[in-house]
């Protein structure tokens, strides 16, 4: 039976912990939880500068754009040598962080599939062979620092796989049964994982031994934590501080509960799920940008940030593709929307391409690039994330709603003391009036469109009123001085 995440975070942690919900692991009811309720009350969202917060961060953190990688899909190889020859196109495009899923030895025992899941592990310190060798990897991470890449890893901290070295060297580590039988999560079918027990105090500390390997073997830049909420926070909040010794690190957590707690100091991001959550209601015809607006003006813990996304593994192998949940002529402004909002943007492998596959978790079924479809807009909006400060991830200008009476009508405003950028999205399949009071926008256009295909525009500036007419799911943003 599924089991959403809001109904999770209803439980006490330690509950939560037994119950050993993973976002990312085992099966398909697994992988489509999603959370549509915030746990506290939005606020405006305001800014933070690095003076006015105590927590340690990667400072190239603030202009992230991340790019997650299915090594096991990218190409008919799925090797990290592979991958390699495309560490120039992404550059190319303007990606500047690789997150990794689960790069380690995969178990045997319980697996599913012909491959088995990134998230049933074997060895938190080996490299799964089918994806090539350690010194394969280290290569790989050594030319992506060369070309100015970050590299963080996805780390799955819940469970390991059942012919992972603990359960027979140390079954301490593992919640029991009262027969004293080593458990997979309780309540679902994730028979290919081992619930871990952090009340265990030895392994907490092999856990960030692991973690550490990572750091100081292949000189990664940070994690993204799976399912990071059915982990204590107190454990996060140790391991952040023990791998804060090694280097500045990027810590992502894949939190559905949306407790500000795991962004105090542990967590530097968040996935945000409310704003998923909102645009599918939006693109299904059950919500509009005004729900939006309530979704994503939450105030986040003093310089922290979210991460904006419309695709990723999970939404692509078990909801559907991009253009199934939201449609072709949608895409262009969603995307354009999570580069533009406050927080670091994701792209998922083959997001560039327009896949149309729904990739397949546990066996190999490679994504078949062929026309790059949305490289042209990603690369343009990569170009407008990193040209000016008002956009960065943490320290970046707030988001300010304009008053829009169209409530099919996302406007907002970033500012700063050089520069504004006025966002607007027609967030409906009909065309749709503008209606606002502040006058005139006027402005250089830094890009606009709508329908699924990105064509640049001959047109530089802008003058836009009241009254101005928006195609379906038209969009610009506009930069004035």
């Amino acid at each position: 039976m599924k089991k959403t995440l809001k109904n999770i975070c209803s439980l006490s942690l330690a509950v939560s912990m037994l119950a050993g919900l993973t976002a990312c692991t085992s099966n398909e009811n697994d992988l489509k939880t999603t959370t549509t309720t915030p746990t506290e009350a939005p606020a405006e969202t305001t800014t933070t500068s690095q003076a006015e917060s105590s927590r340690q961060v990667a400072e190239w953190s603030d202009t992230a754009i991340i790019y997650e990688v299915n090594v096991r899909q990218y190409s008919n190889e799925g090797t990290f040598a592979a991958f390699e020859g495309e560490l120039e196109r992404l550059k190319e495009m303007g990606v500047n962080t690789l997150w990794f899923m689960p790069i380690y030895s995969i178990s045997e025992e319980n697996r599913k599939g012909t491959l088995g899941s990134y998230y049933a592990i074997q060895d938190y310190k080996s490299v799964n062979s089918e994806f090539g060798t350690m010194e394969d990897f280290t290569a790989l991470v050594d030319k992506a620092h060369d070309m100015g890449f970050k590299v963080i890893l996805d780390w799955v901290a819940n469970h390991t796989g059942w012919d992972h070295t603990w359960i027979t060297e140390h079954p301490e580590y593992y919640m029991k049964d009262e027969e004293g039988n080593i458990i997979s999560p309780i309540g679902q079918d994730w028979d290919d994982v081992a619930q871990l027990d952090f009340n265990n105090t030895e392994m907490k500390a092999a856990m960030i031994d692991a973690m550490k390997y990572w750091i100081t073997e292949a000189d990664i830049d940070g994690f993204r934590c799976d399912y990071a909420q059915g982990v204590p926070v107190e454990f996060w909040n140790e391991a952040r501080e023990e791998l804060n010794k090694l280097k500045d690190i990027y810590m992502l957590a894949e939190e559905g509960s949306q407790s500000n707690s795991y962004l105090i100091s542990a967590f530097d991001s968040n996935y945000a799920f409310q704003t998923y959550d909102s645009l599918l209601g939006i693109a299904k015809g059950s919500e509009d940008a005004k729900d939006l607006e309530y979704k994503i003006s939450a105030k986040l813990p003093e310089g922290s940030f979210v991460m904006n996304f419309i695709e990723n593994h999970d939404k692509n192998s078990y909801d559907g593709s991009l253009e199934e949940r939201f449609g072709a002529n949608a895409i262009p402004a969603l995307t354009t929307l999570i580069f533009t909002l406050k927080g670091a943007p994701l792209i998922y492998s083959g997001q560039e391409e327009g896949i149309t596959q729904t990739l397949a978790f546990f066996d190999k079924d490679p994504i078949r690039f062929e026309n790059y479809t949305y490289a042209p807009l990603i690369t343009k909006l990569c170009e407008i994330k990193l040209s000016d400060p008002v956009f960065n991830n943490r320290t970046g200008a707030p988001v300010e709603y304009i008053k829009c009476s169209n409530k099919n009508i996302l406007m907002f405003k970033r500012a700063n003391e050089e520069t504004q950028i006025t966002v607007i999205i027609n967030m409906s399949d009909e065309k749709q009036t503008l209606e606002f009071d502040e006058g005139t926008i006027s402005g250089d256009i830094l890009i606009n469109g709508y329908g699924a295909e990105y064509i640049p525009e001959d047109v530089t500036s802008t003058d836009i009123t009241s009254g101005h007419v928006l195609e379906p799911w038209e969009y610009y943003v506009i930069k004035s001085n």
